[in-house]
């Protein structure tokens, strides 16, 4: 099944632009094959303007957003994967949607607790006994 993260980023920065907001992505840049300017990160995050105003050529495909943009006057190629961003929201509200931080490849993902079955457990005696 497709994820969900590529179409909720879409109908967010839609529905911002809509109101006349700015839209913000907000972005983790320890993910591979992520082509942002690191030395503008801060923490491993970067936040970008992807309005019109501030972008060219701005895409939001499934796979994930590309855009150009200045930097300090520097023409810039940006290209995020979908599971690198952490959020999608307006500049003046705040107001839009945060993700859940994937694991960055080669972390060690946290597993699941596993709920005890009661087909594990060991027959019990029975507890029936003879009344005279």
């Amino acid at each position: 099944m497709t994820s969900t993260r590529p179409y909720l980023i879409r109908a967010i920065h839609e529905w911002i632009l809509d109101n006349g907001l700015t839209p913000y992505i907000l972005v983790n840049t320890k993910v591979d094959e992520i082509l942002v300017p690191e030395q503008y990160a801060d923490d491993g995050k970067i936040a970008f303007n992807i309005s019109s105003s501030a972008t060219k050529d701005l895409y939001l495909g499934n796979e994930g957003i590309e855009f150009k943009a200045r930097f300090r006057g520097t023409p810039t190629f940006v290209q995020v994967p979908t599971r690198a961003i952490l959020a999608v929201y307006a500049k003046e509200t705040g107001i839009g949607m945060a993700f859940r931080e994937e694991p960055v490849e080669g972390d060690k993902e946290e597993k699941p607790l596993s709920k005890p079955s009661i087909f594990d457990a060991k027959p019990l005696r029975p507890a029936l006994r003879i009344v005279k």
